[in-house]
């Protein structure tokens, strides 16, 4: 089985870490797989990446194309020979774009439904992050897969050892946002309101934007609580990586954080109010003086999030596609 993973990246490093980490975990199931990655933005990058990638398609025989965003799998469909064509949908791609004030962009807003109308009638399979994706978006030929995540990568270590080593004094309460602040739908203005409202004292509050991936459980360790106050997400990968280290989150009610949360004592959800949010944080700053880690690594292995796991489903997928 030959596949070929399509999706946005940089010409120098290729796709991003979600992409290269699900590709990587399904090469250790026996399968041959490329990527292809658009490395140019705009009407014209696209563009020219249909010629690019026909080229590749001419060169090399490859049974799927797995794309990773609509707009990727668009490229892919105008591309292809007579490969299958499947999606991974990713969130806005069939959500809408925020802005900050909540509101879903029209552009945005029209872009999606082209993606789940190419779904729906033209694509040989997709894959949607949440319920809500399926939901919202209609298509019928779709399986909910969460992205998985490496709990070889993320892992538990000691709070202080963790501290230590990123120089945070052991007193200060860290709080972490893992996402980039300029990005309308993070709802970064929602973070800073809340932290002001806690009334707490020694919080020390980072914001992580182009940190290297791997460096990333340390900070999920060494955290008093991670935040995420999205407007929306698919199914967010920092929530299924602070889980894995066991670090207590407060999060909106986005995508599929309640399910992948369940009952796990220290992760909460709060609301857009930043009162609302500031109450559920200072919960989880009890909860980490008092208890100090959660169990959400064992949530994680329960749902099966791993990335083995989920490699494993979508294998199944593709030899479904093959044989139908």
């Amino acid at each position: 089985m030959n596949v070929l993973f399509v999706s946005s990246g940089t010409r120098n490093k290729g796709p991003n870490t979600i992409v290269l980490a699900q590709g990587e975990s399904l090469k250790r199931l026996q399968l041959s797989l490329d990527y292809f990655t658009i490395d140019q933005k705009g009407v014209k990058g696209y563009t020219q990446a249909i010629f690019k990638l026909r080229k590749v398609l001419n060169t090399n025989p490859y049974d799927i194309i797995h794309a990773h965003y609509g707009l990727a799998a668009i490229i892919s469909f105008l591309a292809r020979r007579s490969e299958k064509v499947m999606v991974s949908f990713m969130g806005d791609d069939l959500l809408g774009t925020n802005t900050k004030d909540k509101r879903v962009t029209r552009t945005s807003l029209l872009l999606a439904r082209l993606n789940a109308f190419l779904a729906q009638k033209f694509y040989d399979f997709s894959i949607v992050k949440s319920r809500e994706m399926q939901e919202k978006s209609g298509i019928k030929r779709a399986t909910v897969i969460p992205n998985g995540v490496d709990i070889d990568l993320f892992y538990p270590e000691s709070k202080s050892a963790a501290k230590k080593q990123l120089g945070i004094p052991n007193e200060n309460k860290l709080v972490i946002f893992v996402a980039n602040p300029d990005r309308a739908e993070k709802n970064f203005p929602l973070a800073k309101q809340a932290l002001e409202k806690t009334g707490v004292p020694d919080i020390q509050f980072i914001p992580l934007n182009d940190i290297a991936h791997k460096d990333l459980v340390h900070y999920y360790n060494a955290a008093e609580v991670m935040i995420l106050t999205s407007f929306h997400e698919g199914s967010p990968n920092v929530i299924k990586e602070a889980m894995a280290c066991n670090c207590p989150i407060v999060s909106t009610d986005v995508g599929d954080v309640k399910w992948i949360m369940g009952k796990t004592a220290g992760c909460f959800i709060a609301g857009f109010d930043p009162e609302d949010f500031a109450a559920q944080l200072r919960m989880a700053l009890d909860f980490a003086k008092e208890n100090d880690r959660t169990q959400g690594r064992k949530r994680i292995i329960e749902l099966e999030l791993d990335s083995p796991s989920v490699a494993s489903r979508i294998f199944d997928i593709y030899t479904h596609i093959l044989e139908r």
